[in-house]
């Protein structure tokens, strides 16, 4: 039996008020799911709850689409409205007044891997705002932070950075569940709509395999728990010319690129990436994405220690070992909505950070600008706790 009981399964007990007879607007993914792997929709059809619109974050409903791929879904299933809450502007990632209209309650039910790039979260608070101003109650199913809730790394973004990759100052690790972190923006902003379904058993020392729980890819690019682990720093890479694995089996895990010679990447995470991993070396050829058909040197990231792993540390080591070869540079093209500065200064939250590596700072440099704003986020950890 698992240990934990997500909150999707709580709505069958003391929020079934909320739910049963009333016409339901959902969020979810395919992640979204019982611990017996049935899907939100059904679980709330079985509930009595009368769901008439559903609404698909980045990836879609189905979870078929890749990052920053536009998600057309609008439209409708007999009696149920679908639309899509990624389309082609910021403008694009919030409801629609009208898309609301007729519901009595919105469930949110969205798998989040703690870490503030993905964009999950940030679909969340989008549409808790949206419904505040329509005057509609939130209900958000808590599920668990795959890393755990005691760990966080990487600074809080500047104001200035915010972006669908952190609409808030966040640590980019920042040790909260989704339900967390939204109930902490709507307390910042005074919203009085959004209501956590918490979950059942939940600790914060979990790492996701302690919950029992089975694991679903919520995005085409998360197929495991090993990625969620490396994520946080993985996800740096797409401000880079760097693979980060897309298009092959292993996402975020294989790190590469044509003009690396081999071995590069191992030694420099072996020398400054902070340990609990092996970087072994490989050679790999992505099908899709970045250097699709090429074959690309590199490394895998294998995690062997998860105390110890420091995944933005050992993720910058890489790109900082990259920046001295030929044919490296940063993503400049438009980058989630956002086309007036480099993708990586949006990921590190500020573009000292990015000055500092191309200026020849180590990565204790990088990690250092705004360290503080980390530990002044640590201190009051607490109070954002729901657990």
């Amino acid at each position: 039996m698992p240990r934990v009981q997500p909150g999707l399964e709580r709505l069958a007990d003391e929020f079934l008020p909320w739910v049963r007879d009333r016409r339901v607007g959902l969020v979810s993914h395919p992640a979204s799911v019982t611990t017996g792997l049935v899907h939100a929709r059904e679980y709330l059809v079985g509930l009595g709850a009368k769901v008439c619109a559903l609404f698909g974050p980045e990836h879609g409903l189905g979870g078929e689409a890749q990052d920053m791929e536009t998600v057309d879904a609008s439209g409708s299933e007999a009696t149920v409205r679908v639309h899509s809450l990624y389309g082609d502007s910021f403008a694009s990632l919030s409801p629609r007044r009208e898309w609301l209209e007729g519901l009595d309650v919105a469930v949110i039910d969205l798998q989040d891997v703690g870490s503030r790039y993905y964009t999950f979260v940030w679909t969340a608070v989008l549409f808790a705002r949206a419904c505040a101003e329509a005057g509609l109650a939130v209900l958000v199913c808590d599920r668990p932070n795959p890393l755990g809730g005691l760990v966080t790394e990487g600074s809080l973004q500047l104001w200035s950075e915010r972006s669908f990759v952190g609409l808030v100052p966040t640590p980019i690790r920042h040790g909260l569940t989704l339900a967390e972190l939204v109930r902490w923006v709507a307390y910042r902003e005074g919203l009085d709509n959004v209501t956590v379904v918490p979950m059942r058993g939940w600790k914060r020392e979990m790492h996701f395999e302690d919950t029992g729980l089975p694991w679903v890819l919520p995005s085409p690019n998360m197929p495991t728990v090993d990625t969620a682990f490396v994520y946080p720093g993985g996800c740096l890479l797409e401000g880079t010319n760097l693979s980060e694995g897309r298009g092959t089996t292993r996402p975020f895990e294989l790190v590469g690129a044509p003009y690396l010679p081999p071995q590069a990447l191992s030694q420099a995470l072996d020398r400054h990436g902070g340990g609990g991993c092996v970087g072994r070396p490989v050679t790999f050829r992505p099908m899709f994405q970045k250097h699709q058909g090429v074959t690309c040197q590199g490394v895998q990231v294998h995690v062997t220690d998860r105390a110890r792993f420091s995944p933005v540390r050992a993720y910058l080591s890489m790109i900082h070992e990259a920046r001295r070869h030929e044919g490296f540079r940063w993503r400049t093209e438009p980058y989630e909505f956002v086309a007036d500065r480099p993708a990586l200064d949006l990921l590190l939250g500020d573009p000292s950070a990015r000055l500092c590596l191309e200026t020849g700072g180590s990565v204790d440099d990088v990690l250092n600008i705004g360290r503080q704003s980390l530990v002044a986020w640590d201190q009051l950890a607490r109070e954002r706790w729901f657990y």
